[in-house]
């Protein structure tokens, strides 16, 4: 119980820096320039906010997953891009602008999605609305909020304060992981079902690809903000449904745990083939 208590105090640090930090970074101006392009609103948000929670739905009906697991990946289906996305958006030359208007439209739709839709597509978890919506407004939608108002009032102390948020976040990230290890070490050796890993496998590659290729009218520095998004999630966002619950199986946490690597290997291999189609195009 203390080790699980250590492990929410550390996550709900973690993401909140992530939040603020990014915050810190959005500058209006930016988001503004992405919002006006309705084409590029709009393929964000049906792939973020019906392919993928779709997609994931639909593999726990394919591929036979105990509940748990089912109940983890489609979690996961409903919270795209993490915090790091800008990250990866630039070593991918995507456009600094469309990638604060994706990541701040992404974490406002995201708080307005998952409190309307996780008790509709859950059948395990029988809570209200606003139990889910509380920890999204206080991880999420707060800090980011904060640190853009901090931006634009005090723009030489937020520059200040983007290194050390970073760094706090950075070391809550690594106790928040090593926690994980410990708490779920026993079942992360245990798993020994390879349908878990196929359908980690099946929705992370859909997630990288068919928004790259199929997100209509768009640039290819638009394009691959969106798949290198889809093929991140907020892991923050994904758990914090079960953070409200007091039994609640850990096999759950498992498979959002269990996308870590998952995620970080296509959405590098997104800013790798997607992203060098900008730079040989320029060469040739």
């Amino acid at each position: 119980m203390m080790w699980m208590l250590c492990l929410k105090i550390s996550l709900i640090i973690f993401i909140a820096g992530n939040l603020l930090e990014m915050g810190l970074r959005l500058n209006p101006r930016d988001i503004l320039k992405g919002l006006k392009d309705y084409r590029f609103v709009a393929n964000s948000l049906v792939w973020g906010f019906v392919a993928g929670p779709l997609l994931a739905l639909g593999i726990t009906k394919i591929i036979p997953l105990e509940e748990p697991y089912a109940l983890g990946l489609i979690l996961l289906g409903m919270a795209p891009a993490a915090p790091f996305l800008p990250m990866l958006a630039a070593r991918a030359n995507a456009d600094r602008g469309y990638t604060a208007a994706f990541m701040f439209l992404i974490a406002i739709t995201t708080v307005l999605f998952m409190p309307i839709v996780v008790p509709v597509m859950t059948n395990e978890l029988s809570i209200t609305a606003w139990t889910i919506a509380k920890p999204l407004l206080l991880m999420i939608l707060l800090p980011m909020v904060t640190g853009m108002l901090l931006l634009r009032k005090y723009k030489h102390l937020s520059t200040r304060m983007i290194p050390v948020v970073k760094k706090v976040a950075g070391i809550f990230a690594l106790t928040t992981l090593s926690l994980s290890v410990v708490i779920f070490f026993e079942g992360l050796i245990a798993l020994s079902d390879v349908k878990i890993f196929l359908a980690q496998l099946v929705f992370f590659s859909a997630m990288m690809i068919f928004p790259y290729w199929l997100s209509l009218g768009l640039k290819q520095e638009h394009r691959v903000i969106i798949s290198i998004g889809l093929a991140t999630r907020n892991l923050g966002a994904a758990v914090a449904p079960l953070l409200s619950i007091a039994e609640i199986d850990q096999r759950a946490f498992i498979m959002i745990v269990l996308a870590v690597p998952f995620m970080l290997g296509f959405a590098l291999l997104s800013a790798k083939l997607f992203g060098s189609v900008k730079v040989e195009s320029a060469q040739l």
